[in-house]
């Protein structure tokens, strides 16, 4: 029986951790989000994974998308000055790859489509030089450097710039993108999926899921209405957005709760998904007063509107959602 009904805005996540810590290919995690095929419309989708690069694990690794090699170049010099660069590749890819598994929802008018004219993309394995982390931390840095590139580096994007781990995404069906990058080929022990569906975004490659920055990586399904409010509390810290997506948030502000203000991750997610008053209100006395004072000093990063996250990061990985549901998720 097929139903030709669907949810518009409703993008695909997925997402796969072992809790064993054994790595595993990316064939499961690309059949998981071909199985929500038309959830996305094919303008964007991404995997994270995580404990790909075991032989440079102490190194960051900065995947790169460059829109001419004019912009490759200018990246390059500025990498050059500001990192000790160990290893750098072209990004192995499978042009003109499709997804031939069983694809739910997808109809056989669509036909196949393969990823085409995709940016120049390389990837960078990279040490901070010691003389540049003697008043901030090596994360710190490379917070700053990735924030300058995106800003100010003409035609260069920094998909993700943790150890370890690495982004994978492009404008096209999730499935279709994971064949492209060859997930087959790596193996991790957290997995992390999205198909887009934009609704008031471009669709483009820097734009499509997940969000990346260090090791925190975020795919979101739904709308922060409140993107505005965010991007003003977030910028005052030295946060630069400048990737036309709502989603950008969700990372940054992790980031700096986290990583900067040295919150648990439980906390950090009240923070962004908090109670409501009344619900506070009814709370035992030590909860009711460290939930008011969260939505006291954090005011402006409280997420609004319908919304499911997967947050992915070195450790482990965490699912939340708005606070009345709107965007449920198993």
């Amino acid at each position: 029986m097929k139903c030709n009904c669907y949810i518009p805005s409703g993008c695909s996540v997925s997402g796969i951790m072992s809790e064993s810590g054994r790595r595993q290919d990316g064939n499961a995690i690309i059949e998981s989000i071909s199985l929500m095929h038309d959830r996305s419309n094919g303008l964007g989708g991404g995997f994270a994974a995580y404990g790909i690069y075991p032989r440079y694990s102490d190194l960051y690794a900065f995947h790169m998308m460059f829109d001419n090699i004019a912009a490759k170049e200018r990246c390059e010099e500025y990498l050059k000055d500001m990192f000790d660069i160990v290893r750098d590749e072209e990004m192995p890819t499978r042009p003109g790859g499709v997804y031939e598994g069983v694809t739910a929802g997808k109809s056989e008018e669509e036909g196949v489509c393969p990823i085409t004219d995709p940016p120049i993309l390389w990837r960078y394995f990279m040490d901070v030089p010691e003389a540049r982390t003697r008043f901030v931390s090596d994360r710190e840095y490379v917070v700053g450097q990735v924030m300058e590139i995106n800003s100010e580096v003409e035609g260069a994007f920094v998909a993700s710039s943790g150890k370890n781990m690495g982004a994978f995404k492009g404008v096209g069906y999730p499935e279709d993108i994971g064949v492209f990058y060859k997930l087959d080929e790596y193996k991790a022990y957290i997995w992390t999926a999205h198909g887009r569906f934009p609704t008031n975004t471009p669709g483009w490659w820097g734009g499509a899921h997940p969000f990346c920055l260090l090791d925190w990586s975020i795919v979101h399904n739904g709308e922060i209405s409140s993107y505005g409010i965010n991007k003003r509390y977030l910028e005052p810290f030295g946060y630069k957005l400048e990737l036309r997506t709502d989603t950008e948030v969700v990372a940054y502000l992790f980031d700096l709760l986290v990583r900067r203000h040295n919150l648990p991750i439980e906390l950090a997610a009240k923070v962004l998904a908090s109670p409501f008053w009344e619900d506070i209100d009814r709370m035992p006395d030590r909860e009711r007063r460290i939930a008011t004072a969260l939505r006291q000093v954090y005011g402006g990063a409280l997420l609004n509107g319908p919304f499911s996250i997967i947050l992915g990061h070195s450790r482990g990985m965490v699912g939340f959602n708005d606070r009345i549901k709107l965007r449920p998720m198993t």
